[in-house]
Formats: structure tokens, sequence, C-alpha cells
């Protein structure tokens, strides 16, 4: 809520010996900083009392004391919500490279971990074929519009689930996906029988809840299951288990989340295989943008009421690059 959150003014701050000062031009809104907040464990620690939000984001080196960065770099690095950051050598902030125009917006579309996310699930654990069928749930937002779009590229047939008809007219018209069921209208499991006849050989999930369980209950033989995300109880915190997991047994199927973190080292693959497909036109992105750093909190507020198609970011400055 935002009077949880405090918007703090101080100077800017100072970069020591090895450190350089980063202007942040984007600032990614990501469900999962949502489970930050949370007093909980989990890949990351909880964001703590009076602590700057986690966020990934993107800006430009404004000042540089570390021989990593040369003033004019842009960078992606762990933002926060705050307009500036400084940063180190580290595997926190890395220098954008190989593009002659850094177009700023599709880094954090395609080239940051967004991209990577879609990547690694789709392409390790979806392992999409011509010819078979996959379902992505999310499907207008930032990592399920990329998930389907690579499994398209693979040649298989992709149906999306969102919210909305404006979304599901994206989801189609913008980002290739041959159907895509509005979960919001009638019943899900009816749907996905009329789209998916042969059953559902891939589902990537960004969603879990009942629309976990209406695809688990639609599941082809050999069915390979992504788990992505569980955006629909991010808020409450409950996961109530899909009384369909026994259709993976039945289905000889098999589930399995994943950490695109565990595969840093993977990440130069994963943006030369996105940034290909990307310049062959056959990877699109979209973004929805809100304007300064005051609307952050509205803005990861926006991802659970349904208010973005693509990447949301905050645009905290002007970019010079891109």
């Amino acid at each position: 809520m935002p009077a949880d959150t405090e918007l703090v003014v101080s100077t800017v701050p100072e970069p020591a010996e090895g450190e350089a000062l980063v202007r942040v031009t984007y600032v990614g809104i990501d469900a999962a900083a949502r489970t930050w907040l949370n007093d909980q464990p989990g890949y990351l620690p909880p964001v703590g009392l009076g602590e700057v939000i986690r966020a990934a984001g993107i800006g430009e080196v404004v000042q540089s004391r570390c021989d990593a960065y040369a003033v004019g770099d842009v960078v992606t690095t762990l933002t926060g919500f705050q307009e500036f950051v400084i940063v180190r050598d580290d595997v926190f902030c890395t220098p954008v490279t190989g593009m002659d125009h850094v177009d700023q917006r599709a880094v954090m579309s395609i080239y940051g971990p967004t991209g990577a996310t879609a990547y690694f699930g789709m392409h390790d654990i979806g392992r999409p074929t011509q010819g078979e069928t996959v379902v992505v749930s999310a499907a207008a937002g930032a990592t399920g519009s990329v998930a389907g779009q690579i499994a398209k590229i693979s040649g298989a047939r992709v149906v999306g689930i969102a919210g909305g008809p404006d979304k599901c007219r994206a989801v189609v018209d913008d980002f290739g996906f041959d159907a895509c069921i509005d979960y919001r209208d009638g019943e899900l499991s009816e749907a996905l029988k009329k789209q998916c006849p042969k059953g559902v050989d891939v589902y990537f999930d960004n969603v879990g809840g009942p629309i976990l369980d209406a695809v688990l209950g639609r599941l082809a033989p050999k069915a390979r299951v992504v788990l992505c995300g569980v955006i629909s109880s991010y808020l409450t915190g409950e996961h109530p288990g899909p009384a369909n997991y026994v259709n993976i047994l039945a289905r000889t199927a098999s589930m399995q989340g994943f950490n695109a973190l565990d595969e840093w080292g993977r990440f130069d693959e994963a943006c030369a295989a996105l940034r290909g497909w990307e310049e062959q036109g056959l990877l699109v992105h979209r973004e929805t943008i809100y304007h300064g750093i005051e609307a952050c909190v509205d803005a990861l507020n926006g991802l659970f009421t349904g208010a973005n198609i693509g990447k949301m970011l905050v645009r905290v400055g002007d970019p010079t690059a891109g």
C-alpha cells in the first residue's frame, strides 16, 4: 500500500574508490518484488524496513572511480526504486554491450532477466517442438509474451491465457500467438478443451492457482509443465495445491520450477538467441510505462490489477542512449 512506503529525498551519493554512480533511467517492475517485501527468506533476502525497495533497472554511468565502467556506459543492475545508485564491479551490474544503438526499453523487455527467464524456462524445460501445443498463462505480461513467442519460433501452436479482451487481442495481434483464452469469460476448462483438443504438451505457468489446476487437467502424454511464477497468490501468501496434480502421474508428465539466476553464466547465450530472433522480426516487445519515481508503488500494484501489457516500466530519467 502507498501508506506502507515513504518517498525519501536525499543528496546524490558520491562514488568511493572502486565504485561508479549510475543515473537510473528505467526501473523494471516485476511481480517478484512483492515477494521480497514479505518477511520470509527466498532466493533473495527480504527487503528490510527502511531499505530501498529492490528492483532491476537500467541507467547510465555519470561518475566513475571504477575501471570497469566509463562515464556514458549503459548498465543494468539492481537499481531499486531510486533515481541514482552506486554500483561496483560485481555480478549485480552488467554493462550493455554488442549493440550499435542501445534501446533501453528493449534491454529491459528482452535482453535482461525478463527475456532470460522466458528463454531458460521454455528452451530448457518446456522444449516445445514442431506441431506441439503450448499454453502460456499471463500471456500478455513481460515474461509470458516472450515465452510464447519462443514457442512459436520452435514451430509449436501457442495458446495464451490472459484477462480481458484488450490483453487477449494483444496476445494474438501483437505477440503472434495462435489463440488466447480470456480466463474471465466463462469456463476455462471448456475453453482449453476447444483450443487444445489433443491436450497440452507444454504449459508455461506464471500464475498458479485455479488456472494451473485447469491446465493440469488437460495435459497430453509426456507433457512438460514449467513453473515460472505464482502471481495469483503473491499478495495472500497462500498457495493451494492443485487437485489435478494426479494427472501428472496419469499422463507421465513432468513439472519443474526454475530460477533464471541459477543460469547466470548463460545469460550471454540467452541474449544472443533473443537478439537474433528480434533482428529477424520473430520477436517483438511492448511496454507499459509509468513516469516518475513516485509512480513505482502504483506500477507495482498495477501488476496485480492487470494494468500492464508487456513489461511494466517506470521512467525515472531521460535516457541519452536509447
